[in-house]
């Protein structure tokens, strides 16, 4: 036979065949070889071999596909009609495997992981800022409170001219928050100009460990801290959870313990937009709400039945709570509503939730510089109903519904104001005289969906109602009405009361 000279990549697949092997297959024998008491082990042996041979067969389809990839690779390093950067080339071949899975698996090249290890931690090393391009200009929406542009002064409205003597005048947003970031313990300085006042001054700023806070609260304090209650003369908090990060748990924590040193009597808790994040976080959430029974409990092909159950230690109790949601809430969210809903500890108020019931596991890759992240389990309820929508197939059984008569529908121009004044929502004012919300548009915004969450904490606690706009109480002769009919208007009554509410004692101290 000629020889063949096969190519580097090749020889190493070829190689790599070698090296490991293919799996003996073991042969089968005649049942008519053995006498009848061996005709037990006779079955078992045929059994393991037939399970042998199809484990061979699969670990040999398994290097052919690998060898026609690397095969495919290097045609593609040595003769195409360009040169091709190989990272690019093996970063497209992940994602593209990726793209044949499911929408929230994907892969995170080295050049994006501190990013996303970012929003997972909700940490980085920086100034503290939240910025916008602004016609052309890098202009600051706020300072986060206690951070170090709190500290130097910055104020809402700022422009930064230039960082370390570079104009930002034609940097992309991106390209300024680079800049901005860095080692900390490292110091920047920055040229900031103040429309408001036209003044302008250089500021030095070292750069911190900056947290982002998960958890916001009804309004701001003279102090820029938050304050928790929607309704101080009533006490009822509020509290908004804009994600599930790996702080979550100790920032609720936090704010329930200072809500119950001040006698809460109803809470909200708004997971509207809120996309999820930790499957940690948001059982520990769960727990702090329900004294006992099922979480949430996860299955995958290749992972175990897992549930979790609620403790009595550290339970809150002895008040009524709404949670608030709506079609962009999502995975984490979801578990933390229908948990609280499953054990009557809440009342659910707004649209039906996105159906994110899947977990996915973050692996780390190339010794951490690169990240996969797989699905490799799903979630059910406690009620054991399923929240995937991909999963449900026909039914329409999936995500989080409000409770009965809970059901508050906004139309695409409230969900852009509400959007809009969530973008804003953090600002500080940290001493400003003018206040950056002033004339904004979504000011207008009645927010018919809090105001149902209000209503139901008030009927909880024998208190007069807020008048909502828009929202009549149906009236006429019922003796008119078709059965479908009443059945409809009672679909529109509360649901089953939630468990526990009149009692004072709580198990937290």
């Amino acid at each position: 036979m000629a020889n063949c000279k096969l190519p580097s990549v090749s020889r190493f697949v070829l190689f790599t065949l070698i090296l490991f092997g293919i799996p003996t297959i073991v042969s089968g024998q005649a049942v008519s070889d053995f006498g009848l008491s061996d005709y037990q082990a006779l079955l078992q042996q045929e059994d393991d071999s037939s399970a042998e041979k199809a484990t061979a067969q699969q670990d040999e389809e398994l290097y052919e596909l690998i060898k026609l990839f690397v095969d495919t690779l290097d045609q593609i390093d040595r003769n195409y009609v360009k040169e091709v950067d190989r990272r690019e080339l093996i970063d497209g071949a992940i994602r593209g495997m990726l793209g044949k899975l499911d929408r929230h698996s994907n892969y995170i090249p080295p050049s994006n992981v501190g990013s996303f290890k970012s929003r997972v931690e909700n940490e980085f090393g920086g100034i503290g800022i939240r910025l916008r391009n602004e016609n052309g200009k890098a202009t600051i929406i706020t300072p986060m409170l206690g951070s170090p542009a709190y500290k130097a002064g910055v104020r809402p409205g700022d422009v930064i001219v230039s960082i370390d003597d570079v104009a930002t005048e034609g940097k992309s947003p991106g390209e300024i928050v680079n800049a901005l970031k860095g080692k900390i313990g490292s110091k920047v300085s920055l040229a900031i100009h103040s429309p408001a006042s036209d003044q302008s001054r250089t500021v030095e700023v070292e750069r911190s460990l900056i947290r982002v806070q998960s958890v916001l609260g009804a309004s701001r304090n003279d102090d820029d801290s938050w304050n928790y209650f929607l309704d101080e003369q009533n006490r009822i908090g509020y509290l908004i959870v804009t994600n599930f990060g790996r702080h979550t748990t100790e920032e609720i924590l936090d704010a329930v313990k200072e809500l119950k040193s001040q006698e809460v009597q109803g809470l909200i808790i708004d997971l509207r937009y809120n996309p999820g994040g930790l499957l940690s976080s948001a059982i520990q959430i769960s727990d702090m709400f329900i004294k006992e029974g099922l979480i949430v409990s996860t299955e995958g092909r290749a992972t175990p039945k897992r549930i979790w159950e609620a403790k009595v230690d550290g339970t809150f109790e002895g008040f009524p709570m709404a949670v608030l949601i709506n079609q962009f809430s999502a995975s984490a969210s979801e578990i933390l509503s229908a948990c609280l809903q499953d054990h009557e500890r809440a009342v659910i108020v707004g649209q039906r939730s996105f159906g994110k019931g899947s977990v996915q596991n973050i692996i780390e890759l190339e010794n951490g510089k690169s990240v996969l992240k797989l699905t490799t389990a799903g979630y059910v309820r406690p009620n054991g109903k399923n929240i995937d929508r991909p999963s449900a197939g026909e039914s329409d059984e999936w995500g989080v519904s409000p409770n009965q008569g809970f059901e508050v529908t906004f139309n695409e121009e409230q969900n852009r104001l509400l959007r809009d004044a969530r973008r804003d929502y953090d600002i500080v004012l940290n001493g400003a005289t003018h206040n950056p919300r002033e004339g904004k548009e979504y000011l207008s915004l009645v927010d018919t969906q809090l105001l149902t969450a209000q209503n139901y904490l008030y009927s909880e606690l024998a208190l007069p109602p807020i008048e909502i706009p828009g929202q009549e109480e149906t009236s006429g002769d019922e003796s008119s009405q078709t059965t479908q009919d009443k059945n409809k208007n009672d679909s529109k009554k509360p649901g089953k009361r939630p468990k526990g509410r009149r009692s004072k004692k709580s198990d937290n101290e």
